[in-house]
């Protein structure tokens, strides 16, 4: 069993990122490429976390709040806050432009804020396909109860019951909570491949100690067992292979070097589309390596 430790980042305030993926052991599982858990934190009033509009290629985000509450804006003109239990699924195709900010109601007001994004490769056959977004709220998304444990299925199939988020590859994203001493039983064939990761608890792991913020990838070929005391909680991410190894360079994300490039001077030369009626903040871009 593959173990991944955090990079941590510090951002304004307190603000604190956990990076678990890409990793030197572990650049992929399934299609997710990016992983990075935030919080949980209470920010000051004064605290700004607003990430102003920035591009995407190549890719597809998923958001998913534990506590707080986010304001999407992206060049679809979407307008979506999201809130706990939601998903934000953003495909990102042959270019998107979003950003994220503290809703208005939220704005100068200490909060709370506490969740995950990540980012998966899409395939290569829709690299450049067209961008989109979905929002699921949280009523939307399957629940089902489980021997010691319950089981949200926030992107793809398990237990039974499956997501309404259209995924472009076989995906699997659950976030689950133990409900007693009985370890929970994942079925052998759940994903391709998958990972385990609690936010904030220990688990056992086919018996052997997970800490909190520690990422575990086991063999995805036999079954797996997990364990804790009850309310224990985890996210279990996974699904098909890339075979197909990804650039990835800034916000993008790409089969080929190329497209990065290209991806790179269309936002320098302000060629992606501007998001209606959010221009501030524009982030700015760090220089193109020349080489590879």
């Amino acid at each position: 069993m593959i173990r991944l430790t955090p990079h941590i980042k510090d951002l304004a305030d307190g603000f604190q990122v956990r990076r678990l993926l890409p990793a030197a052991a572990q650049r992929s599982v399934g299609p997710f490429v990016f992983f990075d858990h935030f919080g949980p934190v209470t920010l000051p009033a004064e605290a700004d976390t607003d990430v102003g509009p920035h591009p995407h290629i190549g890719l597809a985000t998923v958001t998913y709040l534990f506590e707080g509450a986010f304001l999407h804006r992206d060049s679809l003109g979407t307008v979506q806050e999201i809130r706990p239990g939601a998903v934000n699924w953003m495909t990102a195709g042959r270019g998107i432009v979003h950003s994220e900010r503290t809703p208005p109601a939220l704005a100068g007001r200490e909060r709370r804020i506490h969740g995950l994004q990540l980012w998966l490769a899409l395939p290569e056959a829709q690299e450049e396909g067209e961008p989109g977004f979905q929002h699921v709220p949280a009523e939307a998304i399957p629940e089902v109860a489980v021997p010691d444990a319950v089981v949200r299925v926030l992107v793809g199939a398990a237990f039974g019951r499956a997501s309404p988020v259209a995924t472009a590859s076989p995906t699997l994203y659950l976030d689950l909570t133990l409900t007693g001493d009985v370890p929970l039983r994942l079925p052998a064939g759940l994903a391709e491949e998958l990972a385990v990761y609690s936010p904030e608890h220990t688990l056992l792991v086919d018996g052997e100690v997970l800490p909190p913020q520690v990422m575990a990838v086991p063999d995805g070929t036999h079954a797996i067992e997990l364990a804790g005391p009850a309310g224990s909680r985890c996210v279990v991410i996974g699904g098909e292979r890339l075979h197909t190894p990804r650039h990835m360079w800034w916000n993008f994300v790409a089969s080929q070097r190329g497209l990065l490039e290209a991806a790179a001077y269309r936002w320098e030369t302000g060629a992606f589309p501007p998001i209606p009626g959010d221009d501030e903040g524009r982030l700015r871009m760090p220089p193109f390596p020349s080489g590879r």
